[in-house]
This record gives structure tokens, sequence and C-alpha cells, in this order.
């Protein structure tokens, strides 16, 4: 019977990747080791000859004319050791030159490779991120058309919210990675949610909020508003990105602006997922961190749980930022640190403008 053929792991990749380097880094050491404790035979066995040449000419000149033949042999022997000390010295010098290149190219190559795989980790992330957060700036457009929020707005009463928020909360059935949906009237007061069972919005005012003017100014149905990681009243404080648009008279593109519809996306659902799954080996995992941050270097997502508690400083990374993506080696409180960096790269018309970055530890 046929066995099936299965492809190495990401995590069992990088375990491989690992033990290679590694394997290298004990190989340059095991040479280095070995041929000192060869050179320090070497000198042990020069200095026995030596002494052993030094007494047979002693013996040599007590024997006189008997002893010059033997003094002549006794003569090569120490000169045949200070040869071999010279030719040791020699190799010593010479080894200690190629053994400290070997181990320079196997630092060299263990940063070059990893920071590479890293750097297109961090890539893999952000890409990720970009092409999920695409589809939510087409479902808030086409949800803005929505009979029930365009009447909800157009004939305000019980009975018109009361339907929409039937109506959104069939839309939030479908698409479990929004905690809620809510309708707005122009003065920013929430007027129907999806989760009105959970969520008691109605009534609150989202006039302040960055989602909402957007799309208050928004000149067609053809924009969008958007609001970065903040934690949200409207979902009893939970990690939110917010999506809005206008709901125009009649629903059409360029009618009057009537009200604005905003969806609330679950940001730690997709972002946390994503940046603890990222395929690092575990001894790797225990010395990275891996994050999302904006342009200011806030945490967005983030390996240590740290969002929006905290700050990295991008600043050395900018020249990587401008390419796109990079890595560098720099001290992070006295430690040798790999960062690796990836610039959003954008999916079809929508990019976040975010960095991902992978943080390793690489010792001392």
């Amino acid at each position: 019977m046929a066995t099936q053929q299965t492809q190495p792991s990401d995590s069992a990749k990088t375990d491989s990747f690992d033990k290679w380097i590694e394997n290298i880094r004990h190989l340059s050491k095991s040479i280095s080791s070995k041929m000192n404790n060869s050179l320090r035979q070497i000198d042990d066995i020069n200095m026995r000859v030596r002494l052993l040449s030094f007494n047979a000419q002693i013996q040599a000149a007590k024997a006189g004319d008997a002893g010059r033949t033997f003094a002549v042999v006794a003569n090569e022997i120490g000169n045949l050791s200070t040869n071999t000390a010279q030719v040791a010295e020699g190799l010593a010098e010479e080894t200690k030159h190629d053994i400290a290149q070997l181990s320079e190219i196997s630092d060299r190559l263990d940063s070059v490779v990893r920071g590479g795989r890293l750097v297109d980790l961090a890539l893999t992330n952000i890409d990720l991120i970009d092409r999920n957060l695409y589809e939510r700036s087409c479902d808030v457009r086409w949800w803005a058309t929505d009979a029930s929020a365009v009447n909800a707005l157009s004939f305000p009463g019980t009975d018109s919210s009361r339907h929409a928020c039937e109506r959104l909360g069939v839309i939030l059935n479908a698409y479990t990675v929004y905690y809620d949906i809510v309708l707005c009237d122009l003065n920013g007061t929430v007027i129907a949610n999806g989760r009105s069972a959970k969520y008691k919005s109605i009534g609150m005012n989202v006039a302040a909020n960055e989602w909402f003017r957007k799309a208050r100014t928004s000149a067609s149905g053809d924009d969008f508003g958007f609001e970065t990681v903040h934690a949200s009243p409207l979902v009893q404080g939970q990690h939110i990105l917010a999506y809005s648009c206008g709901v125009r008279r009649d629903g059409q593109p360029n009618g009057e602006l009537i009200g604005v519809l905003g969806i609330l996306f679950n940001w730690e659902a997709l972002a946390q997922t994503i940046v603890h799954r990222t395929p690092l080996s575990k001894s790797e995992k225990e010395v990275s961190r891996v994050c999302i941050v904006d342009s200011s270097g806030t945490i967005l997502a983030d390996s240590k749980n740290a969002i929006l508690k905290d700050r990295v400083n991008i600043s050395h990374l900018e020249s990587f930022i401008l390419q796109g993506k990079g890595f560098t080696i720099a001290e992070d409180h006295g430690t040798p640190t790999l960062f690796a960096v990836a610039t959003s790269p954008g999916y079809e018309t929508y990019s976040t403008g975010w960095h991902s970055l992978i943080i390793q530890t690489l010792g001392t």
C-alpha cells in the first residue's frame, strides 16, 4: 500500500533551521578547541624534546671526543624541536584567523538567513491583515444601502428603528467578525444596532468619533470612514476597528446624506490570532515579540498582549520602512536584538499604512 507523503510543517522547518545554524557554531567551537588542545600537546612534547636535547648535549660534552657524534645528533634534535615550535606557532596563528572567520561567517549566515525569514513572516502578517480589512471597507459601503437603514433614517420612529435592528442582526449572524453594527442620525445619535439585546448603544452619541466624522463629511457612497484601534464604549470597552459610510436618500451613492452606518470590527480576534500563530519555533517564541504598530510605534497587536499599552521606537527602522521591508541588529537594553519590519503593502484599493514587527533577542 502506498504511503502518503507529507511536507514538513513551518515549525519543523524552523526547528531544522535552528539546528543547522547551531551545528555550524558547534563545529566552529569544536575545531577551535581541538586545535588548541593539539597545539598544547605539541608544546608539551617540544618542551620534553628540548630538555632531552639539552641533557644529551651535556652528556656528550662530558664524553669528550667520544661524544662528538652524539653531540651532533643532540644538536639536530634541538634544531628540529625549534623548527617544530615555529611551525606550531605559525599553524596556531593561521588557524586562529581561519576559525575566527568561520565563526564570523556562521554569525553572518545566521543573521542574514534568520533576518530574511523573519522579514517574510512579518510581511505575511501585515498582508493578511490588509487583505482581511479590505473586505471590511467593502462591507460597510454595501450595507449602508440596505433598505431598512435608509427607511429608519428617512422615516424615524419606533417601528422603523426596530426593523433596522432586526435587519442588522440578520447581517451580524452571517458575519461573526463584528461586535455590532450601529445606525446613526446626522447628529451622531445611535438609533438602531444589530445586537441591541447585548449592547445598549441606542441613544448614545458618537459625533466626536473619527469614524462618524469622516462618513459625515464624505462626498459619496463610494467613500468610507475609518478609526484605528480603540476601546469603544459602544461594545463595553472592547478593542475595535470602526468602519463607516454615509447612508444616502433612496440608497443612491450620490443621494442626499441622511445618516451614518458604522461597523464595529472585532480587532483582537483577527490581529491577536495572527501574531500568536506566527510560525516560529518554540525556542524562538521564547525570545521573540511579534506585533503590529502604527506610524508612531503604538502597539496595535502584540504577542505580549500589550495592545495600546506600549510603544516601540521605530526611528532606527525608517530606511527599511521606506523600502517596504528589511531587518537590522541593534542593542536593546544591552542585548543584541534583531528587528525585522514589513510595511503594509496594501490590497486592492485599501492599505492600513501600519508596520509589522518581529523583535528577536539574539543573546550575548
